[in-house]
């Protein structure tokens, strides 16, 4: 299935931002960074009226338009997630009250272009109909897979995992229930470049997965793991066709671990803080690896680097001495350069990019939008 892309023409399917300085609230679950096929970058927030968005002015430059405010009443949770066209999909879980009570839906919306408005916020319902319970559902995770296809996935009232999936021609299909218990809130949702589908959840009672035999295929929960990761620390990363590797931070070492199919988990080193580990591959120096990042233990920003699938060989770890509130963001940009960026303690976003030479070395001055 492929999503047609709107005529950006005019009419009142888009919502028009609001630019101005607006408080940022947090970052998004999922990659807030992306790239366009423009080759521009995107910068996503979030503020108490709704997602906030930084727009790269020009290919591998250093000014950014924004923020702009595109408004979503009652959003308590926003993930961010990007497919091989290019199209970034926005799934919230939104919490607003009327007269009978408080009420809990989740929420889509596309921005098909770089620095073009957001779709309007298109409601998918909740999994229960009894309100008491549906405001026991947990955060969406998301992903999409090669055709284009949307899967959203969150936790229900009863510590399982449900999923919905857009149908062809953009229609929704219902909840499914992919049974499970004693999962936590946190769900990473995968696909790769053959279009598998892969989730993984932490739980109770150690590592929880579920994938595709094939494109298209019903998610099929495999045997669970007995390893056992901090919840939200969890990231994916495609490191070889159709395969995925895990880092996490374990409950049981000081340090961040690596994980594929079929061996045991590797630690790599790191001194982590809260939040996840972000994960990016690209070539330095003529070599395919693997670039770490995350909040550290002194609330600064760690960066990592490896061979891809070479992690046993070391993982050589610097500390930026930048900031870091949350969860950082990864990308490469429209020229090939690798751009990290987080959030400080008072709220402001930060940008830093890599200079030339060997290696990974990021600009001193980090460039505060």
């Amino acid at each position: 299935m492929r999503r047609k892309k709107p005529d950006f023409s005019g009419g009142t399917l888009l919502s028009a931002p609001a630019s101005g300085r607006h408080q940022v609230t947090g970052t998004p679950r999922g990659r807030w960074m992306t790239l366009g096929k423009d080759g521009r970058l995107t910068l996503y927030a979030r503020a108490d009226g709704g997602l906030l968005r930084w727009t790269q002015r020009g290919v591998g430059g250093d000014a950014w338009d924004g923020p702009d405010l595109f408004p979503v009443e009652g959003l308590t949770d926003l993930t961010v997630v990007q497919g091989a066209d290019a199209y970034v999909h926005f799934l919230g879980r939104r919490e607003r009250r009327d007269a009978e009570g408080p009420h809990v839906d989740f929420v889509h919306a596309v921005q098909y272009q770089t620095g073009r408005p957001v779709t309007e916020w298109r409601s998918l319902g909740n999994i229960y109909r009894d309100r008491e319970r549906g405001l026991k559902v947990g955060p969406p995770a998301g992903v999409v897979d090669a055709r284009g296809t949307v899967f959203v996935f969150a936790r229900n009232a009863g510590g399982g995992l449900q999923l919905r999936r857009e149908g062809k021609g953009g229609k929704w299909g219902s909840w499914q229930d992919l049974k499970g218990s004693g999962l936590s809130a946190e769900i990473v949702a995968s696909a790769t470049s053959g279009g598998l589908v892969e989730v993984f959840v932490t739980g109770e009672r150690g590592v929880r997965q579920w994938r595709q035999e094939a494109p298209d295929g019903p998610l099929v929960e495999a045997p669970a793991l007995q390893f056992y990761a901090v919840e939200g620390s969890v990231t994916a990363l495609e490191t070889a066709p159709d395969r995925l590797t895990y880092y996490w931070t374990d409950v049981h070492r000081t340090g961040v671990v690596c994980h594929r199919a079929g061996a045991w988990p590797v630690p790599v080193g790191g001194q982590p803080g809260d939040g996840a580990v972000v994960a990016l591959r690209t070539p330095l120096d003529g070599y395919d690896c693997t670039v770490l990042a995350q909040r550290g233990a002194g609330g600064t920003l760690l960066v990592g680097v490896c061979g891809t699938e070479a992690e046993q060989g070391g993982v050589w770890w610097s500390d930026t001495a930048e900031e870091c509130t949350g969860d950082p963001a990864l990308a490469v940009d429209g020229l090939g350069r690798v751009v990290v960026a987080v959030r400080g303690r008072d709220g402001a976003i930060s940008v830093a990019r890599q200079e030339e030479g060997p290696g990974l070395t990021l600009s001193p001055q980090w460039r505060r939008l």
